[in-house]
């Protein structure tokens, strides 16, 4: 009986060391999913990043080869899909006008993204003026309408970044400030400066100068 005892208190419980390596293996899993958080942050940045890129490199592609801007161009009808300027060329007066989330289909910041379409620089319907949806479901859009941010001139803007997003791309590409550098970030509704990305909650819009 008192043998039986003995075995019982031997078998209850757990050893310092066991509870100690239960405690390093709960730790290796916290910081693997920690790290693959912060990948997945890191790669949904370059998403971003990769989509500013490919857009400023479409534009200049069409300049080169049409000598004018995408929406500006008053010679769209050259494409198949555009039988006729009505209402679906630009002024070529050397600006993209129009506010870049515009929903007017005679806004020159709509038929940006037609004409892009028609030259084949983009993917999309060729018959589309729909702003493209980036990695992170918001939209991207392009103008030179002056904005909240203070840019003036050509910018491609990104809507619905969040806080973590936003930091990684001003620190990586600008100077970590939403009002100043050639990165500008607003509040979501556009209508305010960032306050350098301090709101967790907010979902921001990123404004590239080109």
């Amino acid at each position: 009986m008192e043998n039986n005892t003995r075995k019982m208190k031997k078998q209850s419980g757990f050893t310092l060391v066991e509870i100690a390596i239960v405690m390093v293996i709960i730790g290796l899993l916290l910081g693997a999913v920690l790290k693959g958080q912060e990948m997945i942050t890191n790669a949904r940045a370059k998403n971003i990043e990769n989509e500013y890129n490919g857009i400023v490199a479409a534009i200049y592609s069409y300049q080169d080869r049409y000598r004018a801007l995408p929406g500006d161009d008053d010679k769209a009808d050259r494409f198949t899909d555009i039988a006729t300027c009505t209402d679906l060329c630009g002024n070529s007066d050397g600006t993209i006008d129009g506010n870049f989330d515009s929903e007017g289909d005679t806004d020159e910041s709509r038929l940006f993204w037609l004409h892009l379409r028609n030259a084949g620089l983009i993917t999309g319907a060729t018959d589309s003026l729909d702003q493209p949806i980036n990695t992170l479901t918001g939209i991207i859009g392009v103008s030179t309408e002056l904005t909240a941010a203070g840019i003036s001139g050509t910018f491609v803007a990104f809507t619905k970044i969040p806080q973590n997003i936003a930091l990684i791309i001003e620190a990586r590409l600008d100077d970590g400030q939403s009002a100043s550098g050639r990165i500008r970030g607003l509040n979501s509704d556009g209508s305010a400066d960032a306050a350098d990305y301090a709101d967790a909650n907010e979902l921001y819009q990123l404004i590239f100068a080109l």
